[in-house]
């Protein structure tokens, strides 16, 4: 079993198991910290990012000043934002047979795999997941192509000039792989490509293994998968969470008795309380609207904006801010807030109960209804007529890179009664406000989130307890700015495996047994002998027909059947005859009757001549006792005692008997003396002799 890494973020995973005979794709997530190298693309022109000066090199040479521009001490790329894409070339992809997708936020490289790499599996997600992240690539695709831009940068890729740049563009990773975001028509595409499931559905790949999504409590239909066969278990835990939110409560039970326990996608804040931030971010808001400032919250379209607009649900009325309005504004904002309304069965049992009542699951529909809560596809249109300040503004993208927050960020960056709040942890808020500089606007730092921290993983280990658990490379040692806090890593016995991006990590964990089925006319031919107290052995001929891997025991072909005339045969008839099976020989020798048999043989021999010479050679173990020890004989194919011997039949003499001229003799007869005059008799007819006593 192997794992292969194709993505170095820890958060947004993409890993290749192979395991038995199936390729299978844990995840597909994409990378977006890379945009933050780039200048924001602005819905409406602008005067201070179109004048940026050019950045040259320490020589003078100013080749790259088109492509290069200097803000503020930072150098930027003045293009069209790339993303950085799982490896492509450490595995070939096209040999994939499913994907496995945890959560929206890991399935945004979809397009980028199943339209350009020769993929033609299948993709498995929960319904929630996979609606939801067609919301998160629709609006991603439409913050791009609003917004066009001519020129496109190569030069500075070049590793010989790269690492001539100033960081942080001359550590970037894999600047060549880096590509511009797909069409929605490569999305429609992928999506066709997904099958959906459901929490517990258990789906047969090939016949190999059983793949099997369960609840991770992290966001609406994140699931974590199990991977099993009869005898092994491999459990992907991905963006999990205990915490009590919205979605459906973590299915730990399941993750118990696993081989090998894949860990990815823990919080990225782990000294952070998601509880204490809300209530930061609440009262920071509270605290600027009173002052008659704008508020500006860069989310994503769905997730952690959920609770934060119940929870100023039950906070502005007792802050006096009810007269302020809110608004949501994505090209998707409508259909995100409709979707979290109807997947109710996808919800915890508090918000499940509400829908029966009937009363919405979640609290913005009133805010809504009370125009306390707007929501717009753009900054044009309706909401030019509508707003009005001092407000709470919810939009994209998170990384200020592209989207509507670059023009509020223009608009209120210069005016301190402002402040932004940055919520999602998946960007540096001081890289993302980069390009802004100078900034008058507060910027407050609430991130939230609800992924399991390594105290809980801790707890969670030492309930489930894996043989084995793999997990990235930032798990397994302290964050490089806390190098003194032991408790921010992973600690469990043995100790956690880790991998890297562009690594294969052999699994400790070899396949031990396989399942297979026994006809049952087979089963019922079979004569079990009983060799110790609760345990018989049977001996068995029989044919292995593998199949879609699963394995069954057949009887063995019956002789073919002498035909008579000259009738044509069949394309289906027309099969090569097997040779019938003979029985196999098992128990004592009888002596007396085995030496009369040689001496048959030996007669015959002698008129024969050489001309079938074999060999024989018989070894004894064990103790030299009245019918204890064990005496095997070798024959090789050749030797005229190989054909007397198949008629003496070893065992009971009240079982059975093999022919008239050979009759078996009593278990008596199976003494020292007996197996020394046996020895004796057949020294003239063997080659070979070995043994004890």
């Amino acid at each position: 079993m192997k794992l292969y890494c194709l993505s170095g973020h820890p958060t947004l995973p993409c890993n290749v198991l192979k395991f038995k005979s199936t390729t299978i794709m844990l995840d597909c997530g994409l990378d977006m910290t890379s945009t933050l190298n780039f200048l924001p693309l602005p819905l409406v022109q602008s005067p201070r990012l179109s004048s940026l000066p050019g950045w040259s090199l320490k020589d003078g040479n100013a080749f790259l000043d088109k492509e290069l521009k200097e803000c503020s001490g930072h150098v930027f790329v003045d293009s069209v934002p790339e993303f950085c894409l799982p490896e492509t070339e450490l595995i070939d992809l096209s040999t994939v047979d499913v994907i496995l997708i945890s959560n929206y936020h890991c399935m945004m490289a979809l397009p980028y795999i199943t339209e350009h790499t020769g993929f033609t599996g299948t993709v498995y997600a929960t319904e929630p997941t996979v609606q939801i992240g067609r919301l998160l690539m629709e609006e991603l695709v439409n913050f791009i192509e609003r917004v066009p831009k001519a020129q496109s940068a190569s030069l500075w890729k070049n590793k010989d000039i790269q690492r001539l740049l100033p960081s942080p563009l001359k550590d970037a990773v894999e600047v060549s792989t880096w590509r511009r975001c797909y069409t929605m028509q490569e999305v429609n595409s992928a999506l066709s490509k997904i099958q959906l499931v459901g929490y517990s559905q258990k789906i047969e790949l090939f016949g190999a293994v059983q793949v099997t999504p369960l609840s991770s409590g992290y966001a609406l239909g994140s699931s974590n998968w199990i991977i099993q066969s009869h005898y092994e278990k491999v459990s992907y835990v991905s963006g999990s969470s205990l915490l009590t939110t919205h979605p459906q409560p973590m299915d730990q039970a399941s993750l118990k008795n696993s081989d090998v326990l894949v860990l990815t996608g823990l919080t990225q804040i782990p000294t952070a309380n998601p509880d204490g931030m809300v209530g930061e971010f609440c009262s920071n808001l509270a605290l600027t609207v009173r002052n008659g400032g704008n508020v500006l919250v860069p989310c994503y379209p769905s997730g952690v904006i959920y609770d934060l607009l119940e929870c100023l649900y039950q906070y502005i009325d007792s802050a006096g801010l009810s007269s302020v309005p809110l608004y949501f504004i994505s090209p998707v904002a409508n259909s995100s807030l409709e979707f979290s309304q109807i997947f109710a069965e996808w919800l915890c049992h508090n918000k499940q109960s509400k829908v029966y009542l009937p009363e919405p699951p979640f609290p913005h529909a009133e805010l809504i209804q009370t125009n306390k809560l707007k929501h717009y596809p753009s900054i044009h249109g309706d909401f030019s007529n509508d707003f009005r300040q001092p407000c709470v503004v919810f939009t994209g993208h998170p990384s200020l890179r592209f989207g509507d927050v670059v023009h509020f960020m223009e608009l209120w960056g210069k005016s301190s009664l402002n402040t932004v709040i940055f919520t999602e942890p998946d960007f540096s808020y001081l890289e993302a406000l980069a390009p802004y500089q100078p900034l008058a606007m507060k910027c407050i730092y609430c991130p939230i989130d609800t992924r399991l921290n390594f105290i809980q993983v801790s707890k969670l280990l030492k309930e489930v307890q894996p043989l084995h658990v793999v997990c990235p490379e930032q798990y397994t040692q302290p964050p490089p700015a806390q190098s003194h806090r032991m408790d921010l890593m992973i600690d469990c016995q043995p100790p956690a495996m880790s991998y890297r991006r562009a690594e294969v990590l052999a699994l400790p964990f070899k396949r031990r047994y396989e399942k297979i089925e026994i006809m049952p006319e087979l089963a019922d031919s079979l004569v079990p002998m009983e060799i110790k107290p609760g345990i018989s052995l049977a001996t068995v001929s029989a044919v292995l027909h593998t199949k879609d891997n699963k394995h069954l025991l057949q009887p063995p072909p019956r002789p073919a059947q002498p035909t008579s005339g000259k009738k044509r045969k069949r394309v289906s008839d027309d099969v090569p005859d097997c040779k019938v099976l003979k029985p196999l020989l098992s128990g004592s020798i009888p002596v007396e009757q085995f030496v009369q048999t040689l001496e048959k043989v030996s007669r015959f021999r002698g008129r024969r001549g050489n001309a079938t010479r074999g060999s024989l050679s018989l070894a004894h173990y064990g103790p030299l006792a009245a019918g204890s020890g064990c005496c095997c004989l070798s024959l090789s194919p050749r030797c005229p005692v190989a054909s007397a011997w198949s008629k003496v039949l070893l065992g009971d003499p009240g079982e059975r008997q093999r022919t008239e001229e050979c009759p078996v003799l009593p278990a008596s007869t199976r003494s020292p003396e007996g197996l020394s005059r046996l020895k004796k008799k057949l020294l003239p007819h063997t080659d070979v002799m070995s043994g004890a006593g």
